[in-house]
């Protein structure tokens, strides 16, 4: 496949160039935790190999009329220090949207949202982790649609804008209620706290089949019901509905290959104006929601309005300079707006023999967000499910209370802080 010089943005990213700030990027965070000491050089080659599998992510953002579009860069990208998971400069980077890190056993990949979502950077790093390890130790790696092989050529239907497949189809506009947000002190200077959750997965997963849900209901039920509590200690509460984001991956559900962005939402979660949930009525609460929502016949409509907002004449007619205020202030007045918190699931990551025996954990961490007061991101390796919560407020009676909910079920998890940026 000839690459071209310049692509155009997927449906799902218009949004990301219009919320970029000096202050704000829309970032994301991937590692692997190896056995050994990462080789820079080492990696420095596997980086290389894998930027020519999966081209897209050698283009830096550029600006055009009407849109944004991405733009094939000549100079190969470098691994980097690491820094703080936060706001970066890409023209200092090179131009390109994404960094690779090698931080003692860890490979680190920090990335722009424009790039494409926890999926296809799931691809890149594990892409990345395969060559580097077949590099560095001579092992044969097993190739899958995870883990790539750099040798391949690149195929067209990986870059391709999935969401067009929605073009010319009946949409419709989702109603939903304003969620009720954690009030908390405001950090300054970019401050990004984190905690870390190491849950033992057969514990968590021996429940919810117990109880027969899956780990996403049950994690979203307890993030629910960790917000019922920090809701009851709020003396003057604005609202009362208290929602979970859960990013949904399409090609799960309608198939492709893009390693772009190819993901919708569903706001799962109660409303307490009437009095707080059981935790039992809680997870069947959200089981039932998720179910719901993620049907075809559910999906479809929501994802066409947003393809035929895009390909409206009046809205591409907008020069782009007046296109970014517009989008960036629906974005604050219907993104965040109405949910609570975030929680991006990547599930249980499975590696062939060869490469698992060298990776002792993963890791994956939202950065800062701009209309609620943190966000939450699991993924599963071995036996164990990471979970991290990263907010930009100083109290932390959310995670707390989460760490409590889990206890109720008789699950015990390693607790680590640490601050990111």
């Amino acid at each position: 496949m000839t690459t071209p010089i310049r692509l155009r943005l997927d449906n799902a990213s218009n949004i990301y160039p219009a919320c970029l700030s000096r202050s704000y990027a829309s970032l994301f965070r991937l590692c692997v935790s190896l056995d050994e000491m990462v080789d820079e050089a080492t990696l420095q080659s596997a980086l290389e190999a894998t930027v020519r599998r999966i081209p897209h992510f050698g283009y830096t953002l550029s600006n055009g009329a009407f849109w944004w579009y991405l733009e094939k860069l000549d100079a190969a990208p470098k691994v980097t220090p690491l820094d703080r998971l936060d706001r970066f400069d890409f023209k200092k980077n090179g131009g390109y949207m994404f960094r690779v890190s090698a931080d003692c056993r860890r490979i680190v990949l920090d990335i722009f949202h424009v790039l494409g979502d926890g999926n296809a950077a799931l691809t890149f790093l594990m892409t990345l982790t395969g060559e580097y390890l077949r590099l560095r130790h001579g092992i044969q790696i097993e190739y899958n649609n995870l883990i790539l092989n750099p040798a391949d050529t690149p195929v067209e239907k990986e870059i391709e804008d999935s969401f067009r497949a929605f073009s010319g189809l009946k949409g419709a506009l989702e109603k939903n209620d304003p969620a009720y947000h954690i009030k908390g002190t405001k950090e300054a200077g970019g401050v990004l706290h984190n905690i870390r959750f190491d849950i033992p997965m057969s514990e968590l997963k021996a429940y919810s089949a117990n109880m027969g849900y899956t780990l996403t209901d049950t994690v979203t039920a307890l993030m629910v019901s960790a917000l019922q509590n920090v809701h009851a200690d709020d003396p003057r509460p604005r609202r009362n509905v208290l929602k979970v984001n859960v990013p949904i991956d399409l090609r799960r559900i309608f198939g492709g290959m893009t390693l772009r962005n190819y993901s919708s939402y569903m706001h799962l979660g109660v409303d307490v104006s009437h009095g707080y949930f059981s935790f039992e009525d809680i997870i069947k609460t959200v089981s039932l929601q998720k179910n719901l929502f993620t049907m075809k016949c559910n999906l479809r409509p929501k994802i066409a309005r947003n393809v035929s907002l895009e390909d409206s004449i009046f809205v591409r007619s907008i020069p782009r300079l007046l296109k970014r205020p517009v989008i960036d202030t629906v974005n604050r007045l219907k993104g965040d707006r109405y949910c609570s918190q975030t929680l991006s699931n990547l599930g249980k990551i499975t590696l062939p023999e060869a490469m698992a025996a060298h990776v002792r954990e993963m890791d994956f961490i939202l950065g800062r967000q701009r209309g609620t007061s943190g966000a939450t991101a699991c993924i599963g390796f071995g036996d164990h499910l990471v979970i991290n919560f990263s907010r930009g407020i100083s109290e932390s009676s959310f995670e707390n209370y989460f760490e409590q909910e889990l206890n109720s079920l008789g699950i015990k998890a390693k607790r680590t802080e640490m601050d990111l940026a």
